[in-house]
């Protein structure tokens, strides 16, 4: 079996991937550019793909590709319609990722409405040395304690960022296709006008593409603070940036973005030093025990496949 990683950077080079050995060659790609992908594959049978996209136009003849592992939760990169069109598996890895993201999600919060970053700041830049006082109070911070979270998407993920803010003693507002009585259910243009802090945990797709629109965010509260870990496209960006320039909104924390990494033509280029805004670079998922768990399911998948078993979570 030949095995081909499209973009094994993005797994970190901490990582060690010879568990997949054990299966027969393995050729690993720091990235490929679209143009490279279908040489590349040319003779494999297995692929492993972060973030490079699989379809018709990139993949080209692949006759022996038998199955595609996707080494992330979201499959919208990869064509899975015309995939199962050529008999081909495909898998994701779910739920490895699950408390790496909601600790950056938490992180973020703590971080927004602490104002972590100023303070730290004062002190490393001396000016907690210079100022004479024992304490410094500014800029005002505040506790997330009776607050309102609303949480949009109520996957693994979601689960655990509400489990974790309501510990903190927030309110939890949800919003998901499915009420479930264990939850405060609400519509997304409820949740958008009532919470505090929103957080963003529902995969990519055709219905949720702009969930958070422009006039959602224009009826959120002026001091509400938006953190997006789910997919860039799911937000307005150029909305959300604006109404961060304008004051509109208390902060944002976002991890994902529409075009990654986002260049300079990006809403998000423009805010990104602003002390109310938190940007990271697409970082949420990959803890070093979250990339291993990642690693050892990809691993039983190709096992899984090899043994005729059910491998294919999404074709």
């Amino acid at each position: 079996m030949k095995i081909t990683l499209l973009d094994a950077a993005t797994l970190g080079e901490d990582l060690d991937i010879s568990p997949l050995k054990r299966f027969g060659e393995v050729i690993a790609y720091p990235k490929s550019a679209p143009g490279e992908v279908a040489e590349r594959i040319g003779d494999s049978d297995c692929v492993i793909v972060n973030k490079v996209k699989l379809n018709e136009s990139t993949v080209g003849d692949a006759p022996n590709l038998k199955l595609v592992c996707i080494a992330a939760t979201g499959y919208d990169n990869v064509d899975t319609e015309y995939m199962k069109s050529r008999g081909i598996g495909v898998c994701n890895a779910v739920g490895y990722s699950t408390d790496s993201v909601a600790q950056l999600t938490l992180a973020m919060a703590l971080s927004l409405a602490t104002n972590l970053p100023q303070f730290n700041s004062y002190v490393e830049m001396g000016e907690y040395s210079k100022s004479g006082n024992a304490n410094c109070l500014t800029p005002v911070f505040h506790e997330l304690s009776g607050k309102t979270w609303g949480i949009v998407g109520m996957g693994n993920i979601g689960k655990k960022v509400a489990q974790t803010a309501k510990a903190l003693g927030c309110r939890i507002i949800v919003n998901k296709r499915t009420p479930d009585p264990q939850w405060e259910c609400v519509d997304i243009d409820t949740l958008c006008k009532t919470a505090d802090i929103i957080s963003v945990h529902t995969p990519l797709n055709d219905s949720t593409r702009g969930l958070v629109s422009r006039e959602r965010i224009a009826s959120m509260k002026n001091d509400a603070v938006v953190i997006n870990v789910a997919r860039g496209a799911v937000c307005d960006e150029e909305a959300l940036c604006e109404a961060i320039k304008e004051g509109r909104l208390g902060g944002i924390g976002v991890d994902v973005y529409s075009s990654e990494p986002f260049d300079e033509s990006s809403p998000y280029y423009s805010v990104k030093s602003m002390p109310n805004v938190c940007l990271t670079p697409h970082m949420a998922w990959g803890s070093y025990e979250a990339r291993v768990r990642l690693l050892n399911d990809i691993v039983k998948s190709i096992e899984s496949y090899l043994s005729g078993g059910n491998y294919s979570r999404l074709v």
